[in-house]
């Protein structure tokens, strides 16, 4: 016998069998169940996702000689010669092969008869959205009166160029790609049934290669059984699909956060002689830095679907989300204008140069720009005046208690080296009380999330070094905060300059000159003041 590709010898015969998809399913199960069966649908979706498939069991499901019903038997006559492709009521048609009005005219011609062989004369349009104009207008009239006997699937991947006169008269239902868990877990289940055996990170390297697609994940594993003549290995498959070592994108994302310029340009150097694909490469590293974003705003929404929750959450901690937020912008860029580049490598390195030229001395005061003069002429919108307000300092506690060290918390952070989600939480802390051995905090209640076992330690960590003596961290959930945090102080602080620099401009007489002058008005939201 044969052999069977994948994608063919596993498609599903029935709706139990289908991957994802839940609320087409439900749908069409109903409709079928309860005998509320409109007489045109239109599945749309991306490649592989299952519209044909899902067209073909429905056409078994109307034409079963058991009965309409949502679990065709699928040993009848009508249901193997369906699932054989041999049924004369079941009439496929590639639309991207017959797009003229005459096929479309030809097609229809047999539509008054009654079916042959089944209960239902069922036309499934594949590519729909390929027929002409006048091809459409023919199809049109059909659909407004169809026959009793007569049902239309039409399929396409592209629903927005079907004429709204066509998309009226169905019911459509837009099938989702398919997640990487989801093609994961069908990927596993068949290599069981057909005994082979593969690591998981071949696995997960064909579901993530499959882009949503799970007959493209099929064929990729016909390829990777075919390249790895035995198990399926993730070194393999990752050289067969001409991928990179997802650890090698964290090594250079790490030496980035690390600020190492040369080890950076080497890991870039070692990563080359595999040959890569640099649009690809940053991809990836695009996704993991959304990844780190979404880790530094909910640690707890990072799931483990590519084996490196660790990796993410290491990433989250080391670098700062303005960092972050940086790098995914400068990345997005390079990535769009990477063909322009002479050659890939280097047009690579300069992207990630860029993110190490361009990320903040000091990203807690990441944000402060020069003073910026800007008058605008009638009709330039500019900004409303803000409300003049200076912010009142929380008053700080000189309690004996305290070690005359509560006003100083500011100046120790600055010392810690303290990075990402662990200075965000120092920097929301204020001093409550200072001993000889002990430290005591009270995080600010608005920011009581970031707090947690992990970060305390390293908080406690940083200042037995900066102590030069062992003392113990304890910080505080509840309470009034006694003093003021580092991040209100500079909040304050940042809005009193903010004042300062607006005053500065309506003071101005040049300023003053161009409004009397020209009417002009002044772009409050541009104003920034000088560090």
């Amino acid at each position: 016998m044969s052999y069977q590709v994948l994608a063919r010898k596993w498609r599903p015969r029935n709706f139990s069998e289908l991957v994802g998809q839940e609320h087409v399913r439900r749908a069409l199960v109903n409709a079928l169940d309860h005998d509320r069966l409109h007489h045109a649908y239109l599945f749309t979706g991306t490649r592989g996702v299952g519209k044909t498939t899902i067209a073909r069991i429905f056409a078994k499901s109307l034409n079963c000689e058991e009965g309409v019903g949502s679990t065709p038997c699928g040993k009848c006559s009508a249901c193997e010669e369906i699932d054989s492709g041999r049924f004369i009521d079941l009439v496929e048609v590639d639309a991207a092969s017959r797009t003229k009005v005459e096929d479309t005219r030809e097609l229809l011609e047999n539509v008054q008869y009654a079916p042959t062989r089944g209960r239902y004369k069922v036309y499934l349009i594949d590519e729909v959205h390929m027929l002409s104009g006048h091809s459409f207008n023919a199809l049109l009239k059909t659909l407004e009166e169809p026959p009793p006997h007569v049902k239309f699937l039409l399929a396409t991947t592209d629903p927005q160029k079907l004429p709204v006169t066509i998309l009226s008269r169905c019911l459509q239902f837009n099938l989702k790609s398919l997640t990487v868990p989801q093609i994961t877990g069908q990927l596993e289940s068949i290599l069981k049934q057909e005994k082979i055996k593969a690591d998981e990170g071949a696995i997960r390297q064909l579901a993530f290669a499959a882009d949503g697609s799970l007959r493209d994940a099929l064929s990729l594993l016909d390829q990777a059984i075919a390249y790895a003549s035995g198990e399926l290995l993730e070194d393999e498959v990752r050289a067969m699909l001409g991928s990179i070592d997802r650890d090698s994108v964290y090594r250079i994302l790490n030496r980035l956060a690390g600020n190492d310029a040369a080890g950076l340009l080497a890991e870039i150097r070692a990563t080359d002689e595999f040959a890569p694909d640099y649009v690809a490469l940053l991809a990836d590293m695009l996704s993991i830095l959304q990844r780190v974003a979404l880790a530094q705003a909910l640690p707890d929404a990072i799931d483990d679907t590519f084996g490196d929750r660790d990796a993410v959450l290491g990433l989250a901690e080391r670098c700062s989300p303005e960092d972050v937020q940086l790098y995914y912008q400068i990345g997005l860029i390079g990535r769009r204008d990477l063909s322009l580049s002479p050659e890939p490598r280097g047009g690579f390195e300069m992207v990630m140069l860029r993110m190490l030229a361009f990320r903040p001395a000091d990203t807690t005061n990441a944000g402060h720009g020069a003073t910026r003069r800007v008058a605008e002429t009638p009709g330039h919108a500019g900004g409303a005046k803000p409300e003049k307000k200076v912010a009142p300092a929380t008053p700080v506690n000189t309690s004996p208690e305290g070690g005359g060290a509560t006003g100083e918390w500011v100046h120790i952070i600055d010392k810690l080296v303290l990075k990402g989600l662990t200075h965000q939480l120092a920097v929301n802390c204020a001093m409550h009380q200072v001993t000889d051995s002990a430290v005591t905090l009270t995080v600010d209640p608005a920011h009581a999330r970031l707090l947690s076992k992990t970060r305390s330690v390293q908080i406690e960590k940083a200042l037995c070094k900066y102590y030069g003596r062992d003392v113990k961290l304890k910080i505080l959930e509840e309470g009034p905060l006694q003093n003021e945090t580092p991040a209100r102080t500079q909040a304050r602080e940042q809005e009193n300059r903010q004042q300062q620099a607006i005053e500065s401009i309506e003071n101005d007489e040049n300023i003053k000159a161009l409004q009397d002058t020209f009417g002009a008005t002044v772009n409050y939201d541009s104003i920034r003041p000088r560090d």
